[in-house]
Formats: C-alpha cells, sequence, structure tokens
C-alpha cells in the first residue's frame, strides 16, 4: 500500500467533523421483518478537514500537504481528536487500559487493539499506527520496558515481547494512535473571497485498511 508515514497537520484536524460509518445491509421480508446483515467487521471513518480551515495560511498548508500526496494516491496519518487514546480523552495512559490478549506460553508477537463495550456487547478495533513514544505495555499487572522487555512497530501496531507470557497471562497496553487515512478526492477548489465569507472547502478524508 502507497503510504505516507506523516500526520496532517494536527492542529489543522482540530475541529475537523467525522466519525466512524458502518454498511448494514436490510432487507424487509413480506411479513414485515427484517434480516440485517453486516458485511464489515470494522467500521470505517470518515472526516472533512475544510471545516477546520481558519485563515489563508491554514489554506496554503492544506494544498501543500496535498500535494505532497498527490491526491488520493499517497495515504497518511490522520489525528481523531474525538478518538485518539486507548483511554478517555481527558485520562493519563496507563498500560493496564486495554487487554491486548493471554499469554499461552508460546506467542510473542500481539496486534495493539481498542475495544469498544457497551452493555455486554464489545467489539475490537485494530491499532495500525500507534504515536511514538506513547506506548505502555504489561503482563499480568507488572509493566514491560520498550526497547528492553518489547518492542513495536509504529507502521503496523504490532508489539513484540522478549520473553513469551505464560499461559493465560494477561498482555495490556495504552497509547495514543492515529488513524491511518487517505483524501477522498483528487480536487480541492478554494476561493479566497469566499473562504472569507466564511465558506470552507471541502476536503473528505477516508480511513483506509491496514
Amino acid at each position: 500500500m502507497s503510504f505516507h508515514e506523516i500526520r496532517f497537520p494536527a492542529a489543522l484536524s482540530f475541529g475537523s467533523s467525522g466519525g466512524p460509518e458502518r454498511r448494514t445491509e436490510i432487507v424487509t421480508l413480506a411479513n414485515g421483518y427484517e434480516e440485517r446483515n453486516a458485511p464489515w467487521s470494522q467500521s470505517r471513518r470518515r472526516y472533512d478537514a475544510g471545516v477546520s480551515m481558519r485563515s489563508l495560511d491554514d489554506i496554503e498548508t492544506l494544498l501543500a500537504f496535498f500535494e505532497a500526496r498527490e491526491g488520493q494516491l499517497y495515504g497518511f496519518r490522520w489525528k481523531d481528536w474525538s478518538d485518539y487514546k486507548s483511554c478517555a480523552p481527558t485520562a493519563q495512559i496507563a498500560f493496564t487500559d486495554q487487554l491486548l490478549a493471554r499469554g499461552d506460553g508460546d506467542t510473542h508477537d500481539f496486534q495493539l487493539i481498542k475495544s469498544y463495550r457497551s452493555g455486554q456487547q464489545e467489539v475490537a478495533r485494530v491499532i495500525a499506527k500507534p504515536v511514538a513514544g506513547t506506548l505502555r505495555v504489561g503482563v499480568n499487572g507488572s509493566e514491560l520496558r520498550e526497547g528492553v522487555d518489547f518492542s513495536v512497530d509504529l507502521t503496523t501496531g504490532r508489539i513484540v515481547l522478549d520473553e513469551a507470557p505464560v499461559t493465560d497471562a494477561e498482555v495490556t497496553a495504552g497509547f495514543e494512535f492515529d488513524v491511518p487515512v487517505r483524501f477522498d478526492t483528487d480536487r480541492i477548489a478554494t476561493s479566497v473571497a469566499s473562504f472569507q465569507a466564511g465558506d470552507m472547502p471541502n476536503v473528505p478524508v477516508v480511513e483506509l485498511r491496514v
């Protein structure tokens, strides 16, 4: 996949609109009942970067970033200010935030995930773009040291422990993360006059499966 490991300027993504999208196929039967099917196991997020543009300098920064990505050709990192931590946005990251897996005495390699819970339901989201310097990892309640006890691939969100956790040991992690995205258009239309009048450009951004 063509991807640039660079983040869209966080100051410009602050204030953008967007969020998760799911796909549900609904068939209404002759008796009025419904059959529903979800072909996507994970949500796909969409954003509009245009609403966060506040000045002509912001527009210039956006255009430079858009040109460097060659429109839709190259993906990039995006900070979703409404959901960018393994914990609540106002909380401090802890190595116990997310349960990744339980040890089997043999596995060293684990994928970062974030779980969303409501009632008895829980959905796990794969986290592929953790932010450097924010990752904390623990096994059975003891925190590990990055570079000593584990390593992380910041491009895939996979961690490798030096020692395989024993059977049933909880592997946990806390982190900040970005969303892998691309521009969902090859054209950005701007107008100095309309921008100054409050008309923001439409800059759609869509999440990538990685």
